[in-house]
């Protein structure tokens, strides 16, 4: 007699861009470049002490942005690959006993470091390539939220993001925050979903100059 057959229930993953976009909890805010320091601060203090990952360019900009939230008494570190491995190793531990609040860092590092589900992740700078954005999405908890800060010069990374993702990101505007600079040239903000898509004008624009 044959012996019997185990049945293995498959565990589904969900890392597809339309999947991994689905599930997260996104927005941005749109703001000048020079506005973003003084932002950040501002959504961290929102936060009520809570942790924060931020995601950043360069390794210089992750120094400069953490000595910059130390001058305004936020207990923040940054970590990137000048770093080591072991000053990177000992940043992650330090977050996830929660002896630091925010912890700095790029794409790259982010990638490989050993963090607990991160409940607030917060991009100083879009990524340039898309996939670097879902990996962030990924690095999430499931109650996670990812805000970005969105300056004039992102907008196409922003699309880009959006069309792999084949979903848009709300915009909004942070409440309370006061500009610096005029941002008559900042991306609109609105407080809801229900905006014209701007991948579906991009393509029924390209529909028309086909048919002519």
């Amino acid at each position: 007699m044959p012996e019997p057959i185990e049945e293995h229930t498959a565990v589904k993953q969900y890392n597809d861009p339309i999947s991994v976009a689905k599930r997260a909890k996104q927005k941005v805010y749109p703001c000048s470049q020079g506005d973003k320091n003084a932002m950040l601060e501002q959504i961290i203090r929102s936060m009520d002490k809570a942790q924060a990952v931020v995601v950043i360019k360069t390794k210089r900009a992750a120094d400069a942005l953490s000595a910059y939230l130390q001058t305004r008494d936020i207990n923040a570190i940054s970590v990137h690959s000048n770093k080591g491995k072991q000053v990177c190793e000992a940043g992650a531990i330090a977050f996830n006993e929660g002896d630091v609040q925010v912890l700095i860092t790029t794409d790259m590092i982010l990638q490989s470091l050993e963090l607990k589900g991160i409940d607030n992740l917060l991009g100083y700078d879009l990524p340039s390539e898309p996939e670097h954005y879902l990996s962030r999405l990924g690095r999430m908890s499931e109650e996670g939220e990812a805000i970005s800060l969105l300056s004039k010069e992102e907008e196409t990374l922003l699309f880009l993001i959006e069309r792999t993702m084949r979903q848009e990101i709300v915009t909004e505007e942070l409440e309370g925050f006061e500009p610096s600079v005029q941002t008559d040239n900042i991306a609109p903000a609105v407080k809801t979903h229900k905006k014209k898509p701007r991948h579906r004008k991009q393509k029924s624009k390209a529909a028309k100059r086909s048919k002519e």
